[in-house]
């Protein structure tokens, strides 16, 4: 059954502002930025069909690291580049989330989110901000409780101390199921302004092809936690369906939502997200054929990706790899590969987990080497900029 409910309405708060288990899970054992609004506000982004004007990139690129931004992280988690500069990150174990000065690498805490209950994979997941940040402040928030996943929001007031910058939590929805794997966790507000939710099947495999459950699902919600208008299935928050353990998304030039899901034991993938599309699991994994099923623009074999985080840049989606500890670049001709991936940071910097557009040829890259199934050095955990073409 799908469980939801906001506590706090939005004005409100803006009022308040202005007065392992074998599988390719985390990748363990075999185991962004600013958009602008779309003319509609209602209908779902979906794949329109391929312009003349849209180039395609070339066939191979290049990834480099240009500098450590920060140092000293533990289990980062989101990522969110803040309007006015500055980057946002949440820590999956503490529970905080801290701003980083992306030109000295300060770091400040905002302060802790209040109920998160980190175990296995779960804990403070992704953040992300509101598309009207700059007037609300509200930063959005994907945890692990005691008894569920949810998204609440918090108002961000920066003339508050270090530690005490955010608001009481606003829950926004709620019931997602959890557990210690596949909390799934990646929010983003896409270019119509609408929410979307990257779950997990919580290892219960059967909830991804069910959609009365909101697990192994990409949802698609209001700002208020509503079920958005124009999604495909009537007074639902679903928005795909057939999925493992979703930890990627973002949208390209057209915006077009591609979403990045851990497989099993065979394949990971990179999905090209039809409204109303079966992803396949746990019916398949990876490319299959088979009819009313959706396949990826591209698969890896887990050992090489357990991929996170995504972001769309230069042509390409630029793809984080936790067990396969390298950054994938997947060269687009609308929904399609235009060529075959490309791999880049070959284990240098360990597991990496979100990735976000910093603008231009430019990436934030976060690792992930203190979140219990890395190698972590004196640095880690690190925030990179990467230069790519």
């Amino acid at each position: 059954m799908i469980v939801q409910r906001r506590a706090v309405p939005a004005a409100m708060a803006v009022a308040a502002l202005l007065l392992t288990a074998g599988c390719s899970s985390d990748g363990g054992g075999a185991a962004g930025g600013e958009r602008s609004a779309s003319p509609s506000r209602t209908a779902p982004p979906s794949s329109p069909p391929r312009q003349a004007a849209e180039e395609t990139p070339p066939a191979k690129g290049s990834a480099e690291v240009v500098r450590t931004v920060a140092t000293g992280l533990r289990t980062p988690w989101g990522l969110a580049p803040l309007p006015g500069g500055g980057l946002l990150v949440s820590s999956r174990d503490d529970g905080t989330i801290v701003r980083i000065d992306e030109k000295t690498g300060k770091k400040t805490e905002l302060g802790e989110v209040p109920g998160v209950s980190p175990a296995g994979e779960g804990g403070l997941l992704g953040i992300a901000l509101s598309p009207d940040y700059a007037s609300d402040h509200m930063v959005y928030a994907y945890f692990t409780s005691a008894s569920d996943n949810r998204v609440v929001r918090m108002l961000h007031d920066e003339d508050k101390p270090p530690g005490e910058q955010l608001g009481a939590p606003d829950t926004v929805f709620r019931g997602i199921p959890k557990g210690v794997i596949h909390n799934g966790g990646r929010i983003a507000f896409g270019p119509d302004r609408m929410l979307y939710v990257g779950t997990g099947e919580s290892g219960d495999t059967g909830l991804s092809q069910d959609k009365e459950s909101t697990g192994g699902k990409i949802l698609r919600l209001t700002p208020d936690g509503d079920p958005a208008p124009g999604n495909p299935f009537p007074d639902s928050p679903v928005l795909s369906y057939g999925h493992r353990n979703v930890q990627g998304l973002d949208w390209d030039a057209k915006q077009r939502l591609f979403a990045a899901e851990f497989g099993q034991d065979t394949w990971d993938e990179l999905n090209a997200i039809e409204p109303g599309g079966n992803y396949g699991w746990p019916r398949t994994e990876g490319r299959s054929g088979d009819e009313g099923l959706r396949d990826p623009v591209a698969q890896w074999s887990t050992d090489e990706a357990s991929p996170s985080g995504i972001a769309y840049a230069e042509g390409s989606v630029w793809m984080a790899g936790l067990r396969g500890q390298r950054l994938w670049r997947v060269p687009l001709d609308g929904t399609r590969a235009s060529a075959e991936p490309q791999a880049f940071l070959e284990g240098e910097y360990g597991r990496l987990r979100s990735v976000a557009a910093a603008g231009g040829d430019r990436l934030w890259v976060t690792t992930s080497n203190t979140d219990g199934r890395g190698d972590p050095g004196e640095a880690d955990d690190r925030v990179l900029e990467v230069r790519v073409r």
